[in-house]
């Protein structure tokens, strides 16, 4: 047992340091071949950092233990809006863009919906996968096409005079995290779910607690310093970006691959992730900014909720 804990937490490591090293190389090559910083930001960069996400909910499928995969997803988005929203408005009240507002936490919202209908029927099918990919392209289409409209230009460097990486390294830092994710996955999924059913706790309440924390951990870092250092907006697009790809992306591409069939993900989980979303949303609307005490009752939530799941389990 206590060999297993300790390879989960190095397949942890192991995972979001190969999906670092990933996004990393893909930049690099990306930049040497001419692409513009906005569709490396918006692109890349972005899928690189739910990478954890997406392998281990991949590998969970692919290995029979969907609800592992699914609660992954559904518990990594809990833990991004209550969770990494409410640490960071505690550090510092956090200003929230109209346009954010209107359209990305609106989407964001819709994205939960959806995946509380198509997984109703107990089962997320090759047709219900390919919706939710239909829509992740939609939404890239539109978050593509409505940046350049605006002339918003994403850094994927903070120095703009930094030369891209050399070839050979680039390649070099995609396959060694490659490596790394696949490995880490596989060996974080086996280890999860042997503990799991030792301690006669089921592959849904693992994946909402253990694998969604310990894939989430590069967005609450991220948050808590961008809201430390007065950027918001960093903070609050972190989160939503990562929730509309953990859904779309994620559970549109692993069901295509293996459609999973759903017992332990319970309609409370799925109400959990809607609420959130709205309260998000609602909180928003207060002056455009989520205050302190907001933040905190996102946390409380986020509290209770764990600890619901503890007494379930």
């Amino acid at each position: 047992m206590i060999l297993s804990i300790l390879i989960i937490v190095v397949s942890i490591v192991a995972v979001i340091y190969g999906a670092d090293k990933l996004t990393e190389g893909s930049v690099g090559i990306a930049e040497r071949m001419g692409l513009p910083q906005l569709v490396i930001g918006l692109t890349i960069v972005a899928m690189g950092t739910s990478m954890p996400e997406f392998c281990i909910s991949l590998i969970s499928s692919l290995k029979g233990t969907a609800d592992l995969a699914v609660g992954n997803v559904v518990g990594s988005n809990i833990f991004n809006a209550m969770l990494i929203v409410g640490c960071a408005a505690l550090v510092s009240p956090m200003v929230i863009l109209p346009t954010t507002v209107r359209k990305d936490i609106p989407f964001a919202l819709v994205a939960s919906v959806v995946l509380l209908l198509v997984s109703m029927d107990g089962d997320v099918s090759r047709l219900d996968a390919a919706v939710l990919m239909a829509m992740f392209f939609l939404f890239m289409y539109f978050t593509l096409r409505g940046a350049r409209m605006n002339t918003v230009e994403v850094v994927a460097s903070s120095d703009g005079d930094k030369k891209p990486l050399p070839a050979w390294k680039a390649l070099g830092l995609v396959l060694f995290g490659l490596t790394a994710l696949i490995f880490g996955s596989n060996f974080f999924v086996d280890h999860a779910t042997a503990v799991a059913r030792s301690l006669g706790v089921s592959d849904a309440v693992i994946g909402l607690t253990i694998v969604a924390g310990g894939t989430s951990l590069p967005e609450l870092a991220t948050s808590i310093v961008a809201a430390r250092k007065g950027n918001s907006g960093i903070a609050i697009g972190n989160v939503l970006g990562s929730n509309v790809f953990n859904i779309l992306f994620i559970l549109g591409a692993t069901g295509l691959v293996s459609p999973m069939r759903l017992e332990g993900i319970t309609s409370t989980d799925m109400t959990v992730l809607i609420v959130s979303m709205i309260l998000l949303w609602l909180f928003s609307f207060t002056k455009y900014t989520i205050q302190r005490w907001e933040g905190a009752l996102l946390v409380a939530g986020f509290a209770a909720y764990m600890s619901y799941l503890l007494s379930m389990a």
